[in-house]
């Protein structure tokens, strides 16, 4: 599957953020082929082999937001992971963003694939029981994630990421999938939305997906308070946490 296939809902994104708690994890280094990569890793306070998450910044780059997402998911037990995918630039200048998500899609998944192969190599994370999530830009690599072969997740999460027509590329689809998606979002129409979940399970795959009506792009992690919906965010967070205790803890909501 090619990149082509899930173009960008990047120019759709609006600054994330709001006021956030100071990390509570660290910045590793590990190899991605011929290169070294950086991550956000956050750990859970408890020993023992843990479920792992990969989690996908928006097109802002490896932010705040990001940051306290992972160390929300470290929280609930999980080993979570945000990849670093500009190599240390962020930004909330909508130009620069757009600047900063040029970057190659086969150099976005060569870093994801290594933050997986990463995670599995961890010693306290255990390699069966990993899911990816992503907001917009992340989200559409979330999606793709879900469709590789090699290395295998448990299960993947999208926040309002561009998604795929072609019922061939759908029927690809190997993990459960659940997504949070916006009733007004002129970038990533309910329509197209509806017609995805409904060929994926026309196929047999396991997908979930929620449309928000009144919630445009960016509605659960936007700073801006005619974009951000509180009620609607928390509603889709929760649905995203019983989701990831579900694929990957073997917990019934």
């Amino acid at each position: 599957m090619t990149r082509k296939t899930l173009s960008l809902a990047a120019t759709l994104c609006l600054a994330a953020g709001v006021v956030f708690a100071a990390p509570a994890g660290k910045m590793v280094s590990y190899p991605a082929g011929s290169e070294t990569v950086s991550g956000y890793l956050s750990l859970p306070g408890t020993d023992g082999k843990k479920p792992a998450i990969v989690v996908i910044q928006e097109w802002w780059g490896l932010n705040d937001f990001v940051k306290q997402k992972a160390d929300h998911f470290a929280a609930a037990g999980y080993v979570a992971l945000a990849p670093d995918l500009y190599g240390g630039k962020a930004t909330s200048d909508p130009m620069k963003a757009h600047e900063l998500s040029r970057i190659p899609p086969e150099h976005v998944m060569r870093q994801l694939k290594a933050a997986v192969e990463y995670l599995k190599g961890r010693s306290d994370v255990d390699s069966g029981r990993l899911a990816s999530i992503g907001w917009c830009f992340g989200g559409g690599y979330s999606l793709e994630l879900a469709f590789e072969q090699s290395p295998p997740l448990s299960g993947a999460v999208i926040y309002y990421g561009r998604l795929v027509a072609d019922r061939g590329v759908i029927a690809n689809l190997r993990v459960p999938l659940l997504g949070n998606f916006g009733g007004q979002d002129q970038g990533i129409p309910a329509e197209s939305v509806r017609e995805f979940e409904a060929r994926a399970k026309q196929e047999g795959k396991s997908v979930d997906f929620k449309i928000y009506p009144d919630g445009g792009h960016a509605f659960a992690s936007s700073s801006d308070p005619k974009v951000y919906r509180p009620a609607d965010a928390k509603d889709a967070d929760a649905r995203t946490d019983a989701f990831l205790a579900r694929v990957l803890k073997g917990k019934s909501s």
